[in-house]
C-alpha cells in the first residue's frame, strides 16, 4: 500500500471514529432531549396529582361552603391532567394512567352527587327530627370527613334504621371515599414510577455519553497517533537503510535491500534500486568480461604477429629440410642401411609435424574472415562428428545429439564452424580416452541458439578452465595448444560467444552460441 494511501487510510479511519462519536453523541443528545421532556412531563403529572390529592384531602376536611372551591380546584387539575396526558402520549405509553385518572374523576363526580344528595336529605330529616335540630349542624360539618362515623351516630342517637337513606347515602360515600383515596394512592404512585424511570432513562443516557467518550476519544487518540508512529518510524528506517546503502554503493559495494512487504512508495523505491544495483552488478561483471576479452584480443593480437612472422621464417627451412630428406631418401634408394633409412623416415615425419604447428600459426595468425553462408547447424555437427570419427577411434563413444524442434538456420562460414566442432569433438574423446558419452543439445530463443557439447571425461580444474583458449596453453602431452585459441577467434568473427564450464571427474561442457537468421527468429 502506498504511502498516501496509509496516511489516507490513517486520516479515515481516525475521521471515522469521530464521526462515529460524533453521530453517537447526537442521538444521544436527542434522546437526553427527549427523556427530558420525559422527565419534564413526568414532574408536572407528580406536581398535578400531589396537588388534586391535596385539593382532594380539603374537599373532604372543610365541608360546605370551603368544598364548592375544593371541587373546583379538583376539576380544574383533572382537566390539565387530562390536557397534558393527551398532549403527550402519541404512543399509548400513558393509557393506564389516563384511565385511572378518568376513574378517578367519574369516582369523584359520584361522591359529589351523594354529598349533594345527602345534604338535602338532612335538610329534610329536620323536620321529621325537630328535638335532635341542635345535632344537626355538627353532622352536616363532620360528615363528609368520616360518613360511617356519621351514619352510626344516626343509628345509635337519632335510631335511624340502616335502610333509611341518610344511613345507606352515607355508607355508600364513605366506600366510594375509599376507593376514591385508593385511586388518587395509584394514581400519585403511577406519576412517582413515571418520574423515577425518566430520571433513570436521561441518567442512563448521559451514562452512555461518558462511556462513549471515554472510549471513542481514547481510541481516536491511539489509532491516530499509532498510525503516525508507525508509518514514519517505518519509513524513516527505511530511508536511512537506503542512505547508507547508496554511500556504500558509490563505493564500488553492491548491497541489496531485503525486500519487504510494504508495497509504499518507499518499497518501489527499494525495488527499483536493488534493480539499479543488479543492473550496476551486470554493467560491471560486463566491463571485466569486455575488458578480459579485450586483453585477449591483444594478446591474441600480439601473438598472432610473433606467430606469423616466426612461421613464416621458419617455413622455408622446413620446406628445404622435407625436400632435401625426400631427395636424400630417393637418391639412397635400397643400398643404404637400415638404420639411415630409419634416420630419414624420422627427418621426414619430425618435417611433417614441424609443418603442421607451423601451419597452425600460421592459421592462427592470418585468421581469415568468414564467408557467410545459409548453414543449417545440425548438419554442420552431424558431419563434423563424421570427419572426427575418421581421425580418432570413437568406436566407443556414445554419441547424443538433441535438439529443440523447428527449423534453426544461421548465417556462418560452414567450413570454420565445422572446424570448431572438429576441435571440440577431438578434445572430448581425448578427454574421454575412447570411451563415454558425447552430448550434443541444441536450444533456441528469440535471438540465438545455443550449442552445448558434453564429454563425461576427466575434466579440469578451475585454473585450467580460465586459460584454456589463450594460445599456446594445454592441458594434453602433446599439443601446441593453439586449437582452442583459433575456436574462440572463429566464434568471436561470427558474432558469437563460447566459454567452458568444467569439474575434475565430472567431465566438461562448451557452450557455443552463434546468432540466428532474422527469417530463423520468428517463431
Amino acid at each position: 500500500m502506498s504511502l498516501k494511501k496509509k496516511i489516507t487510510l490513517g486520516f479515515l479511519i481516525s475521521a471515522f471514529i469521530i464521526a462515529i462519536l460524533a453521530i453517537f453523541e447526537y442521538i444521544n443528545f436527542i434522546e437526553i432531549k427527549k427523556e427530558i421532556r420525559h422527565l419534564e412531563l413526568a414532574d408536572t403529572i407528580r406536581s398535578k396529582t400531589l396537588q388534586l390529592r391535596r385539593h382532594e384531602k380539603n374537599f373532604f376536611l372543610y365541608g360546605m361552603p370551603k368544598a364548592v372551591e375544593e371541587s373546583e380546584a379538583i376539576h380544574r387539575y383533572l382537566k390539565e391532567l387530562n390536557i397534558v396526558l393527551a398532549g403527550n402520549d402519541k404512543k399509548g405509553e400513558l393509557a393506564y394512567l389516563k384511565n385511572r385518572i378518568n376513574e378517578y374523576g367519574a369516582r369523584f363526580n359520584k361522591i359529589e352527587s351523594s354529598v349533594k344528595s345527602l345534604t338535602d336529605e338532612f335538610q329534610r330529616a329536620k323536620g321529621s327530627y325537630a328535638r335532635y335540630n341542635k345535632f344537626f349542624p355538627l353532622i352536616e360539618l363532620t360528615f363528609m370527613e368520616s360518613p360511617d362515623q356519621a351514619a352510626e351516630f344516626l343509628e345509635k342517637v337519632f335510631l335511624l334504621p340502616q335502610q333509611h337513606r341518610l344511613i345507606a347515602g352515607l355508607k355508600e360515600l364513605y366506600s366510594d371515599m375509599q376507593i376514591l383515596r385508593k385511586e388518587g394512592e395509584d394514581i400519585i404512585n403511577i406519576s412517582k414510577e413515571l418520574d423515577k424511570t425518566a430520571r433513570e432513562n436521561v441518567e442512563g443516557v448521559i451514562h452512555m455519553s461518558q462511556i462513549a467518550i471515554l472510549i471513542f476519544f481514547p481510541l481516536f487518540l491511539v489509532v491516530g497517533i499509532g498510525m503516525l508512529f508507525v508509518i514514519s518510524n517505518n519509513v524513516v528506517n527505511r530511508l536511512r537503510l537506503l542512505i547508507d546503502l547508496v554511500g556504500k554503493t558509490g563505493k564500488g559495494d553492491y548491497f541489496h535491500i531485503p525486500v519487504s512487504s510494504h508495497k509504499d512508495e518507499v518499497g518501489v523505491l527499494i525495488r527499483e534500486f536493488n534493480d539499479m544495483e543488479n543492473q550496476l552488478s551486470q554493467r560491471e561483471e560486463e566491463l571485466e568480461r569486455k575488458n578480459k576479452e579485450l586483453l585477449q584480443s591483444r594478446k591474441l593480437a600480439a601473438i598472432g604477429t610473433l606467430a606469423s612472422g616466426v612461421a613464416h621464417e621458419l617455413n622455408n627451412p622446413l620446406n628445404n629440410i622435407y625436400i632435401s630428406a625426400q631427395v636424400l631418401m630417393k637418391e639412397a634408394g635400397d643400398s643404404c642401411s637400415l638404420t639411415a633409412r630409419e634416420t630419414v623416415n624420422d627427418i621426414l615425419g619430425q618435417t611433417l609435424r614441424v609443418k603442421g604447428i607451423v601451419g597452425d600459426l600460421l592459421e592462427f595468425a592470418r585468421g581469415r574472415e568468414p564467408q557467410m553462408r545459409e548453414v543449417e547447424p545440425n548438419e554442420v555437427i552431424m558431419g563434423a562428428y563424421k570427419l572426427t570419427s575418421a581421425t580418432v577411434n570413437t568406436e566407443m563413444i556414445n554419441f547424443i545429439v538433441r535438439k529443440d524442434s523447428g527449423e534453426m538456420k544461421i548465417h556462418a562460414d560452414a567450413e570454420q564452424i565445422e572446424r570448431v566442432f572438429i576441435n571440440l569433438f577431438t578434445n572430448a574423446v581425448d578427454a574421454m580416452n575412447g570411451k563415454g558419452d558425447l552430448t550434443v543439445k541444441i536450444e533456441r530463443n528469440k535471438e540465438a541458439i545455443k550449442i552445448k557439447i558434453s564429454d563425461t571425461g576427466s575434466g579440469m580444474p578451475a585454473d585450467a578452465v580460465e586459460k584454456i583458449f589463450e594460445p599456446f596453453y594445454t592441458t594434453k602431452d602433446k599439443g601446441t595448444g593453439l586449437g582452442l585459441a583459433i575456436v574462440f577467434n572463429i566464434i568471436k568473427k561470427h558474432g558469437g560467444e563460447i566459454n567452458a564450464q568444467s569439474e575434475e571427474d565430472r567431465g566438461t561442457t562448451f557452450t557455443v552460441t552463434l546468432p540466428l537468421m532474422k527469417e530463423s527468429r520468428e517463431f
